[in-house]
């Protein structure tokens, strides 16, 4: 399979980076903020939904790249940013308007509750593969009705 490599410029194209970002996998010591550039970046394990339909075993993770650019602040919740060794699970990524945009926060949700919270001044958001693939076992599972 060839390396996934989308950009993100409306809520539209976010909604098909959250897709491909479900379920990823990451460590706290993969989150960085560059307040100069106004850049947000986290390496993920990505699981690779594309390639899963109906399989019911040698599923693929992939390492990405998550980009946002044109970032203001970054806000987190439910999680210890000193514990770089925690792992933490991505489910979603949203947008909420502020006005009539283009400007908002987009929405890093976490298992457990977490969130990461990134002001932006419109939406800039790239995902790459950066590395090989790795077979894995498990399948995420949702409960019916999440």
């Amino acid at each position: 399979m060839d390396a996934l490599k989308l950009l993100a410029l409306d809520e539209e194209d976010l909604g098909v980076v959250s897709a491909h970002v479900q379920d990823a996998v990451f460590k706290v010591a993969g989150i960085h903020y560059d307040a100069r550039r106004r850049q947000f970046s986290l390496v993920i394990n990505r699981f690779v939904w594309e390639t899963a339909e109906g399989k019911r075993k040698n599923f693929e993770r992939r390492r990405a790249l998550l980009l946002f650019k044109c970032v203001t602040a970054v806000r987190s919740l439910g999680f210890d940013r000193a514990d770089m060794e925690a792992v933490l699970d991505l489910l979603a990524v949203q947008f909420l308007v502020k006005g009539e945009g283009p400007d908002g926060t987009v929405e890093l949700v976490l298992a457990g509750e977490a969130s990461i919270a990134l002001d932006v001044e419109c939406i800039e958001a790239q995902l790459a593969d950066t590395g090989g693939a790795w077979e894995t076992a498990f399948r995420p599972r949702h409960p019916e009705g999440d």
